[in-house]
């Protein structure tokens, strides 16, 4: 009895659920065009995965090219740079987190304290708008502030504080990673602050109002409504950066990085598009690539689980 009744429960669901969406049709089809991009886009070319355990070659094709089981991971795994990219890739995404990860979070917690309308406005429009520009024209920029010769940040480091030689920001291995960190904080602090100041106007204004009563200073208000109310927002997007350790950020290296600074700035990203693309060895930089969001899947399941225990918050 009781079997039939789950299954009886289940039956429902199903069909409760089914009615649901015939009901609601409209939503359903405003929602197609993104399963349909889904589909095309992300799980479709999940067949390609395959290249990566085989002799590929472009006149035989993806399933006509002959197996080679775990030869082209052996390969790759053999080659010096190979590590040197996995190492540069793990380095740069680190200091991302350990520096860019607080940055947008202390951004919304002292634009909450702002009451000023328009100041507020102003410092929120000046902060979002790097986020809409590309690394393409960006890299063009720095490139330009930076440059060692005619460089607006060398000018002020040499007229103002005195600094007698130029520094190469982009092409010395000491600042080259520095640069990136600065530079990406830049572009996505602001952006990134949205969902954290989304969040703090879904406060109940009740509680800071019962602790302004109670002789509550800005700072403690901050520190037991504010902060604590984030938390949740704070554990899923540390778990999703944390899964994203393993991108250290392709279009901003690709268009900032050269040869002088590949010891510090060549990533894995860089590293499969010389190998695969600029040599033309397919199976090789799959199995790179395939190797790559395996790391990143664990590290997201780990990060999961780990929040979960310590805060009670997770994903799922």
């Amino acid at each position: 009895m009781k079997g039939q009744g789950v299954r009886s429960l289940r039956r429902n669901g199903f069909l409760y659920g089914f009615a649901g969406y015939r009901k609601h049709y409209e939503l359903v089809l405003m929602f197609l065009p993104v399963i349909v991009y889904f589909v095309i886009f992300k799980y479709i070319p999940m067949a390609g995965i395959v290249i990566a355990f085989k002799n590929y070659k472009i006149k035989q094709g993806m399933f006509g090219s002959a197996w080679c089981g775990l030869d082209n991971f052996t390969k790759v795994f053999s080659t010096s740079t190979f590590a040197r990219s996995v190492t540069n890739t793990l380095t740069i995404s680190a200091l991302k987190l350990l520096f860019g990860f607080p940055a947008p979070i202390i951004l919304a917690l002292m634009l909450n304290e702002v009451t000023h309308a328009r100041f507020k406005k102003t410092v929120q429009t000046v902060t979002y708008l790097p986020h809409f520009l590309s690394w393409v024209v960006l890299a063009g920029m720095f490139q330009q502030l930076l440059s060692p010769n005619n460089g607006a940040v060398n000018a002020v480091l040499r007229d103002v504080f005195g600094l007698k030689d130029a520094i190469y920001f982009l092409g010395d291995n000491r600042y080259f990673r520095g640069t990136l960190i600065v530079t990406d904080i830049w572009k996505n602090v602001g952006w990134s602050s949205i969902l954290y100041l989304a969040t703090i106007a879904g406060i109940d204004p009740a509680l800071y109002e019962a602790a302004t009563v109670d002789g509550a200073t800005r700072w403690q208000c901050t520190r037991y409504i504010t902060i604590p109310s984030l938390v949740s927002t704070i554990v899923v997007m540390l778990i999703l950066s944390v899964g994203s350790i393993m991108d250290a950020g392709f279009d901003q290296v690709f268009n900032l990085y050269n040869s002088a600074v590949y010891q510090t700035g060549d990533i894995i990203d860089t590293y499969v598009y010389r190998y695969g693309i600029g040599d033309m060895k397919y199976a090789q930089a799959t199995a790179v690539g395939l190797f790559k969001n395996v790391i990143a899947f664990v590290l997201v399941v780990g990060t999961n689980l780990i929040t979960r225990r310590i805060s009670g918050e997770g994903i799922w």
